[in-house]
């Protein structure tokens, strides 16, 4: 009996330790880098871990036996080993884990590995994580290590390392491929949801991942978008890792920058974390009385509740103080009879702004082969706004002839508020038949833009009436007008008294003006009429993957509503409908060579109000859009460096102009068609791990081939578009040296270059060519980074664009830009 029982200890105490086997290791990147928050499993048995932020994990009490281990992480392609561990025994595993495109969330949650002036992935041409190489259309990118290198802090300093890509003017306001495309224009991207912006002002940059542009028209995802491009902006995600940073900036036109960037894991976890990004902004700028104080403030929050559900939330609050500059004027013809500091702002002018994108977005993964996405995007604006500003012609003499060097002015008494809400759905599912890989997306989005009831404007301009209020002038009946003395060169001559005083180009007359003692009217526009539009859209797309072949197939269907008369008791319904296909095919020449080709349509409603307008001409027809284009997408020096080309030709009809109408500034002609053809050259990434360059380079030619039936148009047929050069190109390096003795130090060294251009108002007038060529100094001590920029170091006077001589845009002259970093 003693012997049993004894026996049965042995075999209870034998059963009790042998279950101490261990199995753990070390996950790393390709890189080398600690890889965490990978799940580790043994399938079939219950048990697992995820990796430490070392990259370290471990499975212990262990029973003898086989196991199958899987190692999977958001973004990497899954691992699988299989392991036979004996009694007692502790197995140690060194696993590398490779970065998968395909395996990454379908909408952005978490932030982006790279740290270097290359990006590999994109969402915004397929609404799938997919390489760049393999997307058959062009994108052009800039990261945050770009601007930040170049000490940029607005998006006018990130698209000049575009190809193809130019200001139309210092506002928010660009041209893409020869067509404009504007933050007031609601079809630009934020985090890949439709948006808008006041216009006025270029977004700033600091809180971005990076700035990236879709080239042609993405209508068969986004509806109705620029025929030249898309822009969209990618606000920077949380970590797993803690990282923070200041920064401050200071230098030319007594500018001031305070920046915060903060991010990290809440919990031990680490399926919540944060980053915020803060910032503040006192700057004078080069121009005479203009300002821009700005606050910034943008939290994001991720949840990762399990490995197949994420959640995250963004807020961008930009609060901003300034004035509206309504660019340079000069007398007559010559662009250099004016400083481009001249402005035509009265003191006590104000531009105050404030702006707030609100982004919610969930993904969850069914299976590894199904997922569902989900994302809202609420934008609202409001604005306050006291201006003096040119009235777009000069002022007059008692005959009606113009007086070069005088400016008449107008004043705008406005305030405005605008909303804009995008819901996006949609649906991923990977599968395979045969052969044949197949990445289908189905989706449907909501986009709603409304000026509601309560926006206002009142307009002083024209010229004083004896019998009290004021009036456009008319030469036929002078004895209705008041008159003044004006002298200039010694000669005094009576004129016709304007409402709002003239500005005098050669006295240069910016001082405190009492707005009270001006004769307004209420005026109505597309800025502050009622407006309501919606949008829903209905789309397909497949990408099939074939050996080394892939087809991109793509279809959009969607029903375009204005609301005309919106809030009157006239209010009816302006229903368009569109039917938007893409096709596209990427062939693999080699690993490092791709070939592709794509074919799009496109199309944009006309405004509901400019098409009721009865000052405008209308009624018009939508705008149709087509694109068809040929690249390669190259890869070198093992990866480090990409370099792309792209041949395109686009086709858009029914655009509206300017009908430069004297007695009719609003009336617009509805051209024919216009088409640009060009070539794009993109070199991005590393020569060496620490030398950096950007190369690009794109040829446009952008013309009007069909002005319509009105003899007066046919000047504008084969003229190149406005503000849209024919050559551009931008070169940047950055240089770090890993020598003992010069180790911290790096230098920068770049410039860009933009062919002479048309302006928008004048046909006759344009600006000239310009070469600007800038220079930076990094020297980093530990923690610690102090950096100059030195930018136009030529002092060129140059014109970044413009609507004619009385509205030009000058570019900065010579300045620079030091700051302090500190990361921790």
């Amino acid at each position: 009996m003693k012997f049993t029982y004894t026996l049965l200890f042995a075999l209870i105490t034998y059963g009790t330790f042998a279950q101490n086997g261990i199995i753990k290791g070390r996950v790393t990147t390709e890189n080398g880098d600690p890889a965490e928050l990978i799940n580790i499993m043994l399938k079939g048995t219950g048990k697992g871990t995820i990796s430490s932020a070392s990259g370290e994990f471990s499975l212990t009490d262990l029973t003898a036996g086989k196991y199958q281990l899987i190692a999977s992480g958001v973004g990497y392609s899954t691992i699988e080993r299989r392991v036979t561990l004996a009694a007692d025994e502790t197995i140690t595993l060194n696993l590398t884990v490779q970065e998968n495109a395909q395996q990454l969330q379908t909408v952005e949650i978490t932030g982006r590995r790279e740290t270097t002036y290359k990006n590999d992935v994109s969402f915004i041409a397929s609404k799938t994580a997919t390489p760049l190489k393999e997307i058959p259309q062009a994108i052009s990118y800039v990261t945050k290590e770009v601007l930040r290198d170049q000490g940029a802090f607005t998006m006018g300093d990130a698209v000049k390392n575009m190809s193809g890509v130019n200001q139309f003017t210092f506002y928010d306001d660009l041209t893409i491929r020869g067509f404009r495309m504007n933050g007031g224009s609601t079809t630009q991207l934020f985090n890949g949801l439709r948006t808008f912006s006041g216009f006025w002002k270029q977004p700033p940059v600091n809180y971005l991942e990076r700035v990236e542009v879709i080239k042609g028209a993405a209508s068969a995802l986004y509806g109705n978008t620029s025929p030249g491009g898309t822009l969209n902006r990618v606000t920077k995600k949380p970590l797993t890792t803690t990282q923070k940073s200041l920064m401050f900036t200071t230098g030319s036109f007594n500018t001031m920058r305070v920046l915060a960037d903060f991010t990290g894991p809440m919990n031990e976890s680490k399926t919540l974390l944060y980053r915020l990004n803060l910032g503040y902004v006192n700057a004078h700028g080069f121009r005479n009385l203009q300002f821009d104080k700005n606050i910034i403030i943008a939290p994001s929050v991720s949840f990762l509740p399990t490995d197949k559900t994420r959640i995250n939330f963004d807020l961008v609050y930009n609060k901003s103080n300034s004035r509206l500059d309504r660019g340079q004027s000069v007398v007559g013809n010559d662009l250099y009879s004016s400083s481009i500091a001249t402005s035509l702002n009265a003191i006590n002018d104000y531009l105050n702004e404030e702006t707030y994108l609100i982004t919610t977005s969930l993904n969850h993964q069914f299976s590894q082969n199904t997922s569902f996405n989900m994302a809202y995007l609420r934008t609202g604006y409001t604005e306050d706004l006291l201006e003096h500003r040119s009235s777009n012609v000069n002022g007059i003499d008692s005959s009606g002839a113009a007086i070069p060097n005088l400016v008449a002015r107008q004043v705008f008494v406005r305030q405005t508020k605008s909303f804009m809400d995008n819901v996006s759905l949609f649906l991923n599912q990977n599968f395979r038949t045969g052969r044949a890989e197949h990445k289908l997306v189905v989706g449907y989005d909501y986009i709603q833009s409304t000026t509601p009831k309560g926006s206002g404007q009142q307009t002083a301009n024209g010229y004083l009436l004896k019998a009290g209020g004021a009036a456009a002038y008319n030469a036929k009946r002078p004895d209705l007008y008041q008159f003044y003395n004006y002298t200039f060169n010694g000669v005094t001559r009576s004129i016709p008294k304007p409402n709002v005083a003239h500005y005098d180009l050669t006295q240069q007359n910016n001082q405190l003006e009492d707005p009270s003692k001006y004769t307004y009217n209420v005026t109505a526009n597309a800025a502050t009429t009622p407006i309501f539009y919606s949008l829903h859209g209905l789309y397909l797309q497949e990408q099939l993957k074939l050996d080394r072949l892939q087809i991109l197939l793509g279809l959009r269907y969607d029903t375009y509503i204005d609301k005309k008369g919106y809030t009157t008791t006239n209010e009816s319904n302006v229903t368009q409908h569109a039917l938007l296909p893409r096709i596209g095919a990427v062939y693999s020449v080699t690993k490092n060579i791709n070939l592709y080709g794509t074919y799009t349509k496109g199309y944009n409603p006309q405004d509901a109000t400019v098409q009721s307008d009865p000052t405008t001409g209308g009624p018009f027809d939508p705008i149709q859009s087509s694109l068809t284009e040929f690249g390669v997408k190259t890869e070198w020096l093992d990866g480090r460096l990409t370099a792309n080309a792209s041949i395109y030709d686009i086709t858009q009809s029914n655009t509206l102009y300017s009908a430069n109408a004297a007695n009719n500034p609003n009336l617009l002609m509805q051209i024919g068609q216009e088409r640009a053809k060009g070539i794009e050259l993109d070199v991005t990434g590393n020569i060496l791990p620490n030398w950096n360059l950007i190369v690009t380079y794109s040829y446009n030619d952008a013309k009007i081939t069909d002005a319509g039936t009105r003899a007066a148009d046919q000047v504008l047929v084969n003229m190149q578009k406005p503000n849209a050069p024919k050559n551009q190109g931008s070169l940047w390096t950055k240089y770090t040296f890993t020598t003992q003795s010069l180790k911290g130090l790096g230098l920068g060294f770049g410039g860009n270059f933009v062919d002479q251009r048309n302006l928008s108002l004048n046909n006759t007038q344009t600006i000239p060519a310009y070469t600007l060529l800038n220079a930076a100094m990094y020297y980093r001590i530990d923690k610690f980074q102090f950096q100059v920029n030195l930018n136009n170091l030529a002092n060129k006077t140059y014109w970044v664009g413009g609507y004619d001589y009385l509205r030009l845009f000058p570019g900065a002259p010579r300045n620079f830009m030091a700051t302090v970093s500190y990361t921790f």
